[in-house]
């Protein structure tokens, strides 16, 4: 089983990152972080990097019945979907599969938890 889904899109990076953002909302997700990697990198280690965020999204609902479900769950939260420019033009877009992440948990109602947010997810990526 991959730990991720992925799709790479022909679009600049900033599109992209747009992109995705509107079809997590559509899904019920908010970002609640935004890490950008080569901005931080470049701050703390005077490196260049490709442009890569790491966008964490949270679906409220979702989230308050894992952690009901699960009260340590919180350690694998939010998920994280990433956007990185591959080359000019190509950006791909990966979401984490919490079916995947949360396989170590045993806990059934987890389980179906994850499986619905690995749906909504799988279809972020897909539309992106």
């Amino acid at each position: 089983m991959s730990y991720y889904f992925s799709k790479t899109v022909n679009a600049s990076f900033d599109e992209a990152v747009a992109k995705v953002t509107v079809k997590l909302k559509e899904e019920g997700f908010g970002i609640l972080t935004d890490i950008d990697v080569k901005a931080t990198l470049k701050k703390k280690l005077d490196v260049k990097f490709r442009n890569y965020r790491i966008l964490g999204a949270c679906n409220p609902p979702f989230a308050y019945k894992a952690l009901q479900a699960e009260d340590k769950i919180g350690t694998m939260l939010p998920c994280n979907v990433i956007v990185q420019e591959i080359s000019d033009g190509q950006v791909e877009v990966t979401a984490i599969d919490p079916l995947a992440s949360m396989q170590a948990v045993e806990n059934p109602e987890l389980k179906k938890i994850a499986a619905e947010i690995s749906n909504k997810l799988k279809t972020v990526i897909d539309r992106v």
